[in-house]
């Protein structure tokens, strides 16, 4: 047996003066990968590798150990997905022993020789290119310690880090040691002192930093919940932090760093964004300017409204004429800036009441596509909210956004109320319930902001019996809008069904005393049914039937539908 080791060693010294003198690390890695296939780590394998271990562990601070499973490791870099089971075949041994190696193979990742991925409760590695290019250069992979930074740099590290929280490369502990370590090194920038100063709880500012990192690098002004449900390690944390942020009581929301997301001038309670202040605070170095990204994105833009002929009595077309005229651009301007000079109030409002039916919400858009004006549309059941207080808020906001319209936009935007009969109505005395209150106080700020108003404010309703004086004075503009007469209703029935004769049409206009919109569904019942028969032109009796069941509803002929 003594023979036989004697033997033995002088072949491994053989074998060992045989081999090239100078190494580098990867032909160490290279000859210790060859040498443990099969080998399940046995004390010959690490006989035979003695000396590319040692050169491995000693070039980069490691054990012997660390160093054949890292070398493991680099021989897979070309798989973006390593499991251990890959180590366990290919040393031919139980998927166990490897399991007892893992505290080694956490060292590797903590000095980021490897990267872990920790997905579907499985891990899984990777080498990234800079350990790589390190090993290629023979030298052993240090992660730099980014100082000096410029904030655009600051942002591309902050970019890096949640790209690897996002591909669960990172823990939630290990990515707020890596910010504040990228912070430390860069303390002297005006952002980082500024998140720092507002001595915000870690949750808190780990998600400030990312609301800014998503504003700076996706330019997203509008985050949900899903945005950053992957960000805290914990659900509890992420809970909390959604219902802090949805019921308004988040520090960053006190601190007046987050909002909710204004669409139509009602807030978006699962929809959250950097306040203007914060983006003044914080971004100040990368010079950009506050988002209003596309002011005008919600706005109903003049160039997509058909133009469509209207017919009106004629003290309504004199009327309807007078403001087009009013409201063309030049002449606009010009008043505007006269009745500034006088001191007086230069906005506009107007209301036009009447039948429904009449056109009043269409003579707003052909007005609109006349003067060139866009069209910002209050949706009214979207501005109240089940919250108390937010309904209010709401309305301040809508104003505050038409006013920023009015500033933006090359020509002044019409800001319209349609169907605003809720809103104009009297005022309740003495409102004790929560409701009343609230419609009150809505009222209240209307009021308030046409008062102020700089701009064109342009309200339909159908109802003005029950009207607040306090709105009726504040309408500069009255139009009322009758049904039409007989004369205009037979130039509507030609317009709408161009087949008629004039004889049909006032037959037709005589017999029904319909509106605009009424004569309007008529012709789309004709259409339809010019399409559905196959024939070109539909026959006056049929049109007869038509307006008879489009009259069910008046009182000479009102029957249930229905239960």
């Amino acid at each position: 047996m003594k023979r036989l080791n004697v033997t033995q060693q002088a072949t491994e010294e053989k074998t060992t003066l045989a081999e090239p003198k100078r190494l580098n690390l990867l032909t160490a890695i290279e000859q210790i990968v060859e040498l443990s296939e099969g080998s399940n780590l046995s004390e010959e394998f690490y006989v035979k590798a003695r000396r590319y271990v040692r050169y491995v562990a000693k070039k980069l601070s490691l054990t012997p150990v660390q160093a054949v499973l890292f070398s493991l490791f680099v021989d897979k870099s070309d798989d973006s997905c390593i499991r251990i089971s890959d180590f366990a075949t290919h040393l031919r041994c139980r998927t166990v022993r490897i399991i007892r190696y893992m505290s080694d193979i956490d060292v590797l990742e903590k000095r980021k020789l490897v990267i872990c991925c920790r997905q579907r409760r499985e891990k899984t590695y990777r080498i990234s290119m800079p350990v790589i290019e390190a090993l290629k250069e023979n030298r052993c992979y240090e992660p730099q310690l980014r100082g000096g930074l410029t904030c655009e740099e600051l942002f591309d590290e902050l970019d890096d880090l949640f790209e690897q929280r996002d591909d669960s490369e990172l823990t939630y502990d290990a990515l707020v040691g890596e910010i504040n370590t990228l912070f430390d090194n860069n303390d002297s920038l005006e952002f980082v002192r500024r998140v720092r100063s507002y001595g915000l709880a870690e949750w808190d500012w780990v998600l400030l930093v990312y609301f800014c990192h998503l504003f700076v690098s996706n330019d997203d002004d509008n985050i949900g919940p899903h945005d950053f449900d992957d960000l805290y390690e914990s659900k509890i944390i992420f809970r909390l932090q959604e219902r802090e942020l949805v019921q308004g009581h988040s520090d960053l929301m006190r601190r007046k760093l987050v909002e909710y997301v204004n669409s139509d001038g009602y807030a978006d309670r699962n929809a959250f964004k950097l306040t203007d202040q914060a983006k003044e605070e914080l971004l100040g170095e990368l010079n950009i300017s506050k988002q209003q990204a596309n002011p005008d994105k919600d706005l109903l833009k003049h160039v997509t409204l058909p133009a469509k002929q209207l017919f009106y009595n004629e003290r309504e077309a004199r009327q309807i004429d007078q403001l087009a005229a009013l409201l063309s651009p030049d002449r606009f301007d010009d008043i505007r800036s006269r009745l500034a000079a006088s001191g007086m109030r230069n906005g506009f409002a107007c209301l036009f009441y009447g039948a429904p039916g009449t056109g009043k919400t269409e003579t707003v858009y052909q007005l609109a596509k006349r003067t060139g004006r866009d069209i910002m549309q209050v949706n009214f059941a979207a501005l109240k909210s089940c919250w108390v207080g937010e309904s209010e808020k709401n309305v301040k906001a809508l104003f505050d956004r038409y006013r920023t319209l009015v500033t933006k936009c090359d020509t002044v935007p019409i800001l319209l109320f349609n169907e605003a009969d809720a809103i104009i109505g009297k005022r309740q005395e003495g409102a004790e319930r929560a409701v009343d209150k609230m419609e009150n106080s809505i009222q209240n700020i209307i009021l308030q902001e046409m008062e102020s108003l700089d701009g064109i404010l342009i309200a339909t309703t159908n109802l003005t019996q029950n009207m607040d004086k306090a709105f009726e004075r504040r309408f500069l503009y009255k139009i009322e809008f009758e049904r039409p007469s007989l004369e205009a209703k037979q130039a509507i029935w030609q317009s709408m069904l161009p087949d008629l004769t004039a004889e049909e049409a006032t037959e037709l206009a005589s017999a029904y005393d319909f509106t605009g919109g009424q004569i309007e569904n008529i012709a789309r019942k004709q259409a339809v049914d010019k399409i559905l028969r196959g024939v070109e032109r539909v026959d006056i009796e049929t049109l007869r039937q038509y307006c008879d069941s489009e009259r069910i509803a008046s009182p000479e002929k009102r029957r249930r539908i229905g239960f």
